[in-house]
């Protein structure tokens, strides 16, 4: 069984790419603590079969695992088109 996980902020780097900007995403657990990772973490946990997503307008917009033209993994919205819009409109983790 895959897990879900909502995630409802991210964590930027200055002055990287659109694509390589995210350093954390984050959310909150069903017992109300707060959780946070890296990319790259969620990244391999995607690929390991988790799901992520993000609610937009009350649906969830799934993200998937995309590569940049520099090789670099990251996570974008499956509705996003090569830049993770999406989530880089998500506010800033606590």
């Amino acid at each position: 069984m895959a897990i879900k996980a909502q995630i409802e902020c991210i964590r930027v780097r200055d002055g990287d790419s659109p694509s390589n900007r995210i350093s954390h995403v984050g959310g909150v657990n069903p017992d109300g603590t707060r959780w946070k990772m890296t990319q790259e973490r969620a990244v391999y946990l995607m690929e390991e079969g988790w799901e992520f997503y993000v609610a937009v307008s009350g649906k969830a917009a799934w993200c998937e695992v995309a590569v940049s033209r520099q090789g670099h993994k990251y996570i974008k919205t499956a509705a996003d088109d090569e830049l993770p819009g999406t989530l880089l409109n998500l506010p800033e983790c606590p």
